[in-house]
């Protein structure tokens, strides 16, 4: 980072300067300036400082023109100091190097209701106050999910606004509405209202994609209410859009802040990640941020955030998987993967390979995923979870489609079908989905992440009607949509410190997130080697009944490792009481391609707090 001179800028603590390949940016200025953030860090608690005068003040000495219209993109100064410019290269230079930023959402019924019995806890008064802010597409204020039947006036505490734009309107469910990318706050893809209504939504029965996965959806915490900021189209999301979400959403006086979107696969430094500096400022204020891992696994060093105060997800899979199959005239039935809500009435049609005449066949391609002329298409399954079809289609594993490969050569009238999806009990549940972005840490290679792993494989929530559930060609149009991802992990988790929010309002932060690791269970990944340890599910898969109440022994695991822990007891006579200890790891013939892993357990008999432990010689490479 270029140091400035001090007579430059005298209230200048700390400067970094962010690049935005914003298309939009670069095409419609005919100077071919840029777009940058000026991020400075805190605003000066002097009653006499004005952050957009000093705004100016700066832009006009960089630029060296009184007048800077066009010039300001943002303002940052509700909840920390910065702005956005359109700057040329020479006067970028001015200030700071820059980086390229480019953000992407982490797509691909509710856990704690699955968890609920009838003496769960709930505070439906503390729970109502409880506001939850979503950094994401928008939200469609019109779905049942965020209707306001039964709630009352927004909490006092709440500063916000309803800004969504043209026919948008608020309500006392959903409190507050922010749009950064000129196209209003409502939901045009899908994403936004899908992740709010799995962190907040409340509870609808009946829901269903064309049947499929029919049951009543909700949101961890469906008291709660929602203020959504909307920083994402449908083909970027800014990342000076993400500050300005993050410094009114912090003003706001939101509770939590759930962030599903993120780089593409590469962590960056801190001080040049948007996420990881609003999350900070955020984290000063008492508000925690919950934030998607990536979809780039089971690759190693694939995380993408990874600041320490942020709570890093990864996603698993559920005990419902949904399972397509096909018949075939045999009578033999191969069961594939998919979200298929055609229904073929179970006709045979002939099976034909690609290259052949498909019209009023079904395909069987190893590569191609669908067919405008064929009746349907059976492929090969690369996901190893389902996704949903604009045709009849089924993904089969490996050996089935080899099997029907054989099948098709053996006979000149091969024939079978494809039935309309179903959903199955899950007996391998949860596993770490293979897309899930795993560590090591890159940035702080001794800091674990992800933190902790939720349900994000096949999640139905709500929807938009103008969002295609598969591509532009399908013209279909639904209220309730089933997505995999770290996308729909992360509001499974802000569900869940929300809800440890409603019994505990004093926690801070760092406290809720603790609570949450130190009570998660160990899980297996779907992998081998590196992508199926603690760095791919971080402390394990997160509970949310136990992490109400997190309590104090120490159980050594994993073979060839010696864990010492000085001392092993710890006498603690006050709540908020402070102890401290050491954690020795020592091992012989330890397998420097592979890590291994143990479990610092501390317990008073009742409760249990666990602490993953991962020791490896060095940060795996991608050969690993």
């Amino acid at each position: 980072m270029e140091k400035l001179p001090a007579n430059s800028f005298c209230l200048l603590a700390c400067v970094l300067v962010l690049f935005l390949s914003s298309v939009l940016a670069v095409t419609d200025d005919p100077q071919d300036k840029q777009v940058y953030i000026v991020y400075m860090g805190s605003l000066p608690s002097r009653l006499e400082y004005s952050p957009m005068s000093h705004h100016v003040s700066i832009l006009q000495e960089i630029t060296g023109e009184s007048s800077i219209d066009g010039r300001l993109v943002r303002s940052y100064k509700r909840s920390f100091n910065g702005f956005a410019a359109r700057l040329s290269e020479p006067e970028r230079e001015k200030i700071a190097d820059m980086f390229r930023n480019t953000l992407q959402d982490h797509s691909a019924i509710s856990y704690i209701s699955n968890q609920e019995g009838k003496n769960t806890k709930r505070n439906l008064e503390v729970e109502s106050d409880t506001i939850i802010g979503l950094i994401d597409t928008g939200i469609w204020p019109e779905s049942e999910s965020f209707s306001d039947k039964g709630f009352g006036p927004p909490p006092k505490k709440w500063k916000g606004v309803c800004s969504g734009g043209k026919n948008f309107t608020c309500n006392n469910k959903l409190i507050g509405a922010r749009d950064y990318t000129r196209e209003g706050t409502r939901d045009l893809d899908g994403h936004g209202s899908h992740t709010s209504s799995t962190a907040a939504g409340n509870a609808v029965a009946g829901a269903s994609f064309f049947g499929i996965g029919n049951g009543t959806a909700r949101g961890g915490v469906p008291a709660a209410r929602i203020a959504a900021y909307k920083v994402c189209t449908s083909t970027e999301c800014g990342s000076e859009a993400v500050l300005s979400a993050f410094d009114d959403a912090i003003a706001d006086g939101v509770d939590l802040i759930s962030v599903s979107i993120g780089g593409g696969g590469a962590a960056r430094r801190y001080e040049e990640d948007t996420t990881a500096i609003g999350a900070f400022h955020a984290m000063a204020k008492g508000i925690l941020t919950v934030n998607s891992a990536g979809n780039s696994g089971p690759k190693p060093t694939s995380v993408g955030s990874v600041a320490p105060w942020i709570l890093t997800v990864g996603a698993s899979t559920t005990n419902r998987e949904f399972l397509t199959k096909v018949v075939i005239q045999n009578g033999k039935t191969l069961s594939g993967r998919s979200v298929n809500a055609f229904d073929l009435q179970g006709k045979n049609y002939p099976l034909v390979f690609q290259g052949s005449e498909a019209k009023g066949k079904i395909l069987v391609s190893v590569y191609s995923f669908s067919s405008d002329v064929a009746v349907a298409t059976i492929t090969k399954d690369y996901k190893n979870y389902a996704t949903i079809s604009s045709r009849p289609l089924s993904a089969l594993s490996p050996d089935d489609f080899d099997f029907l490969v054989s099948y098709v050569n053996s006979t000149k009238s091969a024939q079978g079908t494809v039935l309309k999806t179903e959903a199955d009990f899950n007996q391998k549940a949860p596993k770490v989905a293979s897309f899930s972005s795993r560590g090591p840490n890159t940035i702080a290679v001794d800091l674990l992440k992800p933190d902790i792993t939720a349900p994000g494989v096949e999640i139905l929530a709500a929807y938009s009607p103008l969002g295609s559930p598969t591509e532009d060609i399908d013209q279909r149009h639904v209220k309730y949509s089933v997505l995999s991802g770290t996308s729909m992990s992360c509001p499974h988790v802000t569900g869940v410190a929300a809800y440890i929010k409603t019994f505990h309002p004093d926690w801070s932060p760092a406290v809720i997130q603790s609570a949450i690791m130190t009570t998660a269970w160990s899980m297996n990944a779907s992998d081998t080697g590196v992508a199926s340890t603690e760095f791919a599910y971080g402390a394990g898969h997160v509970d949310p009944i136990a992490a109400l109440n997190p309590g104090l022994i120490v159980l050594n695991h994993g073979t060839k490792l010696s864990v010492k822990v000085s001392p092993d007891v710890l006498f603690m006579k006050s709540v908020n009481e402070k102890q401290s200890f050491t954690v020795t790891v020592s091992g012989d013939n330890i397998d420097p391609n592979l890590p291994s892993s143990a479990s610092l357990i501390w317990s008073d008999g009742t409760h249990n707090v666990r602490s993953p432990i991962v020791v490896y010689t060095d940060v795996p490479n991608d050969s690993i």
